[in-house]
């Protein structure tokens, strides 16, 4: 499927409304998509006198159905044959941050609950380093934070692309200065990110209760905080949720602007679903997209996938899409989380991702403090989050016996209940596990 093809299919039958059979037959015959960006439309013609006269005569029309299509600005570029070339070469030439070129401020849908947080990332585009830094972008997961990080990412690109722009986890940026402490190459590390331009970095709360993590980046937020330049954080937390966090970190993060991000409401749920069927050239009437907005209410990543399967499931099995197709399609993305049953290997994986130990060590009879507390946290997590009986955890955990398990499990239930930290090593393993189901 081609969707800047499928939206020019609409963009002519629309234009019908407004022209002569006879001048879109004369003018826009021959003429195809070529690409569908954040603001510009491409056509091809091989005709250099139709190109002209589509760029001088009917390039304002053609404007103006899509931006009734998507409620956003497009440019419309009309090619001829050695243009088309230079084009396609031209399009092989952009490697900056390949595969996230849809998350673009153009395609950003806004509402109620994003637009505080859209505008601030939006300033920050346009004057790195001089309002809002840091910026601290915090939400559930799946509304929206990563896409304003590229946005931002690819806005700054490309009006300068010589800037050195640092798109990072912070899990990345932990792995990266463990390799880096392995192999004595921490004075690469530190030039890599203390000589960005721009530092943007998802995902900051696990970096709390990591003593190394949190030094580096401490050091590092305030190299490039002196030198002007721009620093943007995301989050499932604010700062001060965050209890296992280096106070002069806290403080830092809580310097510039903290902007939330909160579940879409109906409006945009509806706006979202139809700017994404639209592109994908998914045609969905109006009682369907009520539809999926009605019971798909929390995530936009949901959403999204939603008219991903929608497109696949008519692909592949012929149907035309109807409220049928739609439901059979994604019904399963109609369940709550509270239906998610996960896998006690899943949870025993990400225990351990968490702890940075093997599965073996974690499932076996290592009886280290730090290995110890992760099992009995692995336990914890599996009698809360599955229905697995305690005699099948014990299996899960080189045979232990259902008493050891029940120990453990009423261990870290009052320690959950006690101690803030532990609370929220448990809440960061369960978001983990949770967005793996995504």
């Amino acid at each position: 499927m081609n969707p800047a093809a499928d939206v020019w299919a609409k963009v002519l039958a629309l234009l019908q409304n407004e022209m002569t059979s006879t001048t879109i037959t004369t003018w826009f015959d021959d003429a195809s998509a070529v690409a569908l960006e954040e603001d510009r439309f491409v056509l091809f013609t091989p005709s250099p006198l139709k190109r002209d006269i589509i760029a001088a005569r009917y390039a304002p029309a053609i404007q103006r159905v899509l931006s009734d299509l998507f409620s956003a600005p497009f440019r419309v570029e009309v090619l001829t044959e050695g243009e088309l070339e230079s084009f396609r070469k031209e399009e092989k030439k952009n490697d900056f941050l390949p595969g996230t070129e849809d998350y673009v401020f153009e395609r950003f849908v806004v509402g109620a609950s994003n637009k505080f947080a859209h505008a601030a990332a939006l300033a920050v585009a346009d004057s790195p380093g001089q309002v809002y830094n840091p910026l601290y972008i915090y939400g559930e997961s799946g509304l929206g934070k990563t896409h304003l990080l590229y946005a931002i990412a690819h806005q700054l690109h490309k009006r300068d692309p010589k800037l050195s722009i640092i798109y990072v986890k912070s899990e990345t940026f932990t792995n990266e200065l463990i390799q880096a402490i392995r192999e004595g190459s921490n004075q690469q590390f530190r030039e890599k990110y203390r000589f960005a331009d721009v530092l943007l970095m998802d995902d900051v709360q696990f970096v709390a209760g990591r003593a190394s993590t949190q030094e580096e980046l401490f050091h590092t937020f305030n190299c490039l905080y002196e030198l002007k330049k721009q620093i943007v954080f995301t989050s499932d937390r604010p700062p001060k949720e965050m209890l296992r966090l280096d106070d002069r970190l806290k403080t830092r993060f809580e310097w510039g602007l903290l902007a939330d991000i909160q579940p879409p409401d109906y409006e945009t749920r509806m706006a979202i679903i139809k700017n994404k069927a639209i592109r994908m050239g998914v045609d969905l009437p109006e009682s369907l997209l009520q539809m999926i907005a009605e019971n798909i209410t929390a995530n936009v990543r949901q959403i999204e996938g939603a008219v991903n399967k929608i497109m696949a499931y008519q692909q592949l099995m012929g149907d035309s899409v109807n409220k049928d197709t739609v439901f059979r399609a994604v019904k399963d993305m109609f369940k709550d989380r509270s239906d998610i049953v996960p896998t006690a290997d899943v949870i025993i994986d990400e225990v351990c991702k968490f702890y940075n130990i093997l599965p073996d060590a974690l499932r076996g009879q290592g009886r280290t403090k730090d290995v110890s507390l992760a099992r009995q946290i692995a336990m914890y997590q599996i009698r809360a989050m599955t229905n697995i009986s305690l005699k099948e955890i014990g299996k899960e955990f080189d045979g232990r016996d259902h008493t050891t398990v029940l120990h453990s499990i009423d261990r870290i239930t009052k320690m959950v209940k006690d101690d803030p930290e532990i609370r929220e090593i448990v809440k960061d393993i369960t978001t983990n596990i949770n967005i793996r189901y995504e």
